[in-house]
């Protein structure tokens, strides 16, 4: 699991501390040859964040995807979409 970890790096993020576990049992279940185990990875969503960026990005310009609520509610500043984006592309 280490390898795979360590070939695939850019897919997992540091700061979830031991994002990869594994459970070995060498005995199948009860009348089966053989058990299957499968592993997942929960940072797989950040393609589709990486994807919804980029499409806000395409929007912030003209303030398309605004409802206009929001837009005379808040300064609107490009900046806050910005300020909000860091901690999550992180």
């Amino acid at each position: 699991m280490l390898n795979v970890r360590n070939k695939n790096s850019s897919y997992f993020v540091e700061w979830i501390p031991n994002n990869v576990k594994t459970a070995v049992c060498d005995i199948p279940p009860r009348g089966l040859k053989m058990s299957a185990t499968f592993i997942g990875n929960t940072t797989a969503i950040q393609g589709t964040i990486q994807k919804n960026f980029g499409t806000i990005h395409s929007y912030v310009p003209t303030k398309g995807f605004l409802a206009l609520q929001y837009q005379e509610a808040t300064a609107d500043d490009e900046g806050d979409f910005e300020d909000e984006e860091q901690p999550v592309a992180d």
